[in-house]
């Protein structure tokens, strides 16, 4: 057990609400439970019970709950009393907690000592946050199944084949005289290959729970009275931009959240880019580029009656090269035009209408292609965070540096190490005290 103090806090939201829990966990609470509720508690079963202060006066009536360590939430001792969800009524119980011994909680500590008393590892334990966290139906499903052990075991499958390897290497680094044809003999090249297949289908699928986690930055942007905030209005279905004749009407970015087809998607939209010597404008172009430097893809929107203009071109030019694109050719309306969705080596074009709404799907779709989501395999997906994906890039540069090692065993041995280590940090069997630390900080208060 690893915690050697009690903690409590308010497990529910603030403000006001029809119920409220207070939460409390740690050694030996008996004397706690005995100050706090004026009955006996059975081990998990539901007590109405009143909740009463130092003078025995009742400060709530409610449903307490019992779980006896090691069967909790934290691996402890864990009480949960269920009241009104009034927040004075709140904190005069957290109150008397605190004075019958606990200590209020920190961001997270509950599921920190969940994670440290061997209850879940630690991406189940972020999973928590995420399932919080998710702004999406489908962000909230993948982080219930990464909660429930799915990327964990996907992992742990990873870790299973890579120490059946690891030992082969170290046996053979036993027998010099025969190191490198006993690997041979045991298939160390075609149990390196499976390997390398498991990560490379394990990265793919974390990086899609990444952009589900992360959702993808999206900036609109080109000349002037192109459409930009008019398709902004669109995405988000309100009247967000201003919309007007005028060029230079936007001067500043406006950001809005939406999902397309369960990716979250953070649109901003972006002074148009023309030369100007209006220091207010010049500003907002500023500004524009320095969106698009953080993007994860731009939206370059041009009026499809002029074409793609010198000044386009111009703007292309100065995009990033390792940025993803697409064209969007916008007011199909005036042109009598169908929407279409053409795809070319470099990048896709979308022929829309923000105006009328035609085409807009062909966007949705472009986006997140771009972005390389595979929606098709959602449904089996799990969430994945930015570390996550680093750690199993790490991986897959050490499993290509072994491949390449094969005839120097231990050099081949310390990759397959480092491969290990790597994986490691993602469920927590390698990991730093101060990672911990900037992870559960995250977390709200109760959980």
């Amino acid at each position: 057990m690893i915690g050697s103090d009690i903690i409590a806090a308010i497990s529910t939201a603030p403000g006001r609400g029809g119920i409220g829990v207070v939460r409390v966990s740690g050694p030996r609470l008996d004397p706690l439970i005995s100050g706090v509720v004026a009955k006996a508690l059975s081990p998990r079963r539901a007590t109405l019970a009143d909740f009463t202060d130092s003078h025995g006066s009742a400060i709530d009536r409610g449903i307490a709950i019992y779980f006896p360590a090691p069967h909790s939430y934290t691996g402890e001792d864990v009480l949960e009393l269920h009241g009104h969800g009034g927040p004075m009524v709140l904190q005069l119980l957290l109150r008397r907690c605190v004075e019958l011994g606990a200590r209020p909680a920190q961001p997270g500590e509950f599921t920190r000592r969940a994670y440290l008393n061997d209850k879940i590892d630690l991406a189940q334990a972020e999973s928590v946050a995420d399932l919080i966290d998710a702004a999406t139906t489908e962000a909230a499903r993948s982080a219930m199944r990464s909660l429930q052990g799915v990327f964990s075991r996907r992992i742990d499958e990873l870790l299973d084949g890579l120490v059946e390897l690891r030992t082969l290497v170290e046996a053979a680094l036993d027998f010099p005289d025969e190191d490198v044809e006993l690997v041979k003999q045991s298939d160390g090249a075609g149990r390196l290959r499976k390997l390398q297949a498991k990560l490379d289908a394990v990265l793919a699928a974390s990086q899609q729970g990444s952009l589900l986690r992360e959702g993808v930055r999206v900036v609109l942007a080109g000349q002037p009275n192109v459409g930009k905030s008019s398709l902004l209005n669109l995405l988000a279905g309100e009247e967000l931009a201003i919309v007007t004749d005028i060029a230079g009407t936007t001067r500043d970015a406006i950001r809005q959240s939406v999902s397309i087809r369960g990716i979250p998607a953070h649109i901003i939209d972006t002074a148009g880019l023309r030369p100007s010597s209006d220091p207010v404008e010049k500003l907002g172009i500023a500004r524009t580029w320095a969106a698009i430097e953080r993007a994860d893809i731009v939206v370059l929107l041009v009026d499809a009656a002029r074409g793609i203009a010198a000044a386009d071109q111009d703007i292309v030019r100065r995009l990033p090269a390792r940025l993803p694109r697409l064209i969007v050719m916008n007011k199909i309306d005036l042109l009598g035009r169908a929407p279409a969705l053409e795809r070319g080596k470099e990048g896709a074009t979308v022929w829309l209408s923000a105006k009328t709404g035609a085409g807009v799907e062909l966007l949705r779709e472009a986006l997140l292609e771009a972005v390389g989501w595979r929606g098709s395999g959602a449904e089996g997906l799990f969430m994945a965070r930015e570390r996550h994906v680093h750690a199993l890039e790490l991986a897959q540069r050490h499993l290509e540096q072994a491949a390449q090692q094969m005839e120097r065993l231990e050099l081949f041995a310390e990759e397959l190490r480092a491969v290990q280590h790597a994986l490691g940090t993602i469920t927590g069997e390698f990991t730093a005290e101060d990672l911990l630390g900037e992870i559960f900080k995250q977390f709200c208060i109760g959980k």
